[in-house]
């Protein structure tokens, strides 16, 4: 097979400086797992131990987890983690998977994120002006931060994506992956 044609110079920087990027977040969003953990163990311990039950843990826990959840997203888009059809996409060459994402990523997955930013940022805004609380407990945390994520997300996703979209038309142009992704193949 002939050798591909690198690519330029400008968008092998921009891709590296993405990549770095939602490498350097990912692993700082990860960091969201130790206070959820922190506050399960302590709730564990305040209510079998002590028999004193906490107002506050489950909040923190489903906020905390759906907050590393989301904001997480990115970094798995990079890894190459999100679920596809491996039984058929293995079947594909690198060039109609490269012609596949970037019309995926052109057509659905930018649309679907800035749909999902504009209404994420609706629902944080009317949270933030209307001071809106959990109905979950009584401990009633503010809504505001926890729904912010949602825009944030969607921002997040957005920028891999360029990353992604750039290796996908160079995947499609030449027939060669620009990188293989470490969750890609089972």
């Amino acid at each position: 097979m002939a050798e591909a044609k690198p690519l330029s110079p400008a968008l092998a920087r921009l891709i590296g400086v993405i990549d770095a990027f939602t490498e350097f977040s990912g692993r700082l969003v990860a960091w969201i797992l130790v206070p959820m953990a922190l506050a399960v163990g302590y709730e564990v311990f305040a209510r079998y131990l002590f028999n004193a039950p906490t107002k506050w843990v489950f909040d923190i826990t489903y906020m905390s987890y759906g907050t590393l959840f989301m904001l997480g997203a990115h970094y798995t888009l990079k890894r190459g983690a999100h679920i596809r059809t491996d039984m058929l996409w293995a079947t594909f060459s690198d060039r109609k998977k490269g012609m596949i994402d970037t019309l995926a990523y052109l057509f659905f997955f930018f649309p679907g994120m800035f749909m999902l930013f504009f209404v994420g940022w609706g629902e944080a805004y009317h949270a933030f002006t209307v001071n809106e609380t959990s109905e979950q407990t009584a401990w009633r945390p503010l809504l505001w931060p926890f729904k912010f994520v949602v825009p944030i997300t969607a921002i997040l996703l957005m920028v891999q994506g360029v990353s992604e979209t750039i290796k996908s038309i160079y995947a499609w142009r030449t027939g060669q992956p620009y990188e293989t992704k470490e969750g890609a193949e089972v």
